[in-house]
């Protein structure tokens, strides 16, 4: 027997899609991924609308978004798995819909640079767009402009102890070498990318992010900074989706 309790759920990020969460509240057994198995595990479905949001706040409809950012999402979720990076993704269940372990998120999201973003060009006086020899970790929390906090407020307010905090930067670290590499490989630099994590069963998970809002990856040609209309993330989304072709 099923029973469903529907949430709504928003990313994090800058630019974000608005995500509907359906709990699915399992109670026979399912054989799971990420060395779950024959327990019984509840499972969300986590689904992708047809919209984005802009940096300047505007809502964009937008034909097959949800589709297409489920397809990105379950191939690098799943492309990291590989890796042996933890993730609470399952697999894909509808066209929309992705299926993960029911995680409980943590309430802050960690952005990591490979380049120099505005505010760190001002800061330290460089040229934004500047390759960085070490990569940075920003954490976030909330969706306003001035989000970023520090491990002193996460630790202060309890959004995680420090042990977790630590788990989650050595994951970052690997997460963003291999991500990096994986657009490297094909002449393409991943400027900036962000990372959701959650729990499962105590254990520190990946739970997102690899939509079109998220990877922030450039060719000289695009620019995934600068988009406003369906008609430039349609061609920025098909972009990532014919770059994970093949693998």
């Amino acid at each position: 027997m099923i029973d469903f309790i529907y949430v709504k759920f928003l990313t994090s990020t800058p630019y974000f899609i608005k995500r509907k969460v359906k709990i699915l509240r399992m109670t026979t057994k399912r054989n799971i991924k990420e060395n779950i198995t024959g327990t019984e595990a509840d499972v969300r479905l986590v689904e992708y609308d047809d919209f984005f949001i802009t940096l300047k706040n505007k809502k964009v409809s937008a034909k097959n978004f949800g589709e297409k950012s489920s397809l990105l999402n379950s191939y690098f979720f799943e492309y990291l798995k590989g890796y042996n990076i933890p993730c609470t993704f399952v697999k894909k269940a509808e066209k929309r819909s992705l299926q993960f372990l029911k995680y409980t998120d943590f309430t802050f999201r960690v952005k990591i640079l490979n380049s120099a973003d505005v505010r760190t060009s001002k800061i330290f006086s460089i040229k934004q767009g500047s390759p960085l020899e070490l990569a940075i970790q920003e954490y976030h929390y909330g969706d306003s402009k001035d989000s970023v906090i520090t491990e002193s407020h996460i630790i202060s307010f309890n959004l995680c102890s420090y042990d977790e905090l630590k788990i989650m930067n050595r994951l970052c670290s690997k997460i963003n070498a291999i991500v990096k590499s994986f657009f490297e490989r094909r002449s393409v630099s991943l400027v900036e990318l962000t990372c959701i994590f959650g729990k499962f069963d105590g254990k520190i998970y990946l739970i997102g992010d690899f939509s079109p809002m998220s990877i922030k990856a450039v060719d000289g040609k695009l620019d995934p900074f600068k988009i406003e209309s369906f008609a430039q993330m349609k061609k920025y989304t098909d972009y990532l989706l014919k770059l994970t072709n093949g693998d």
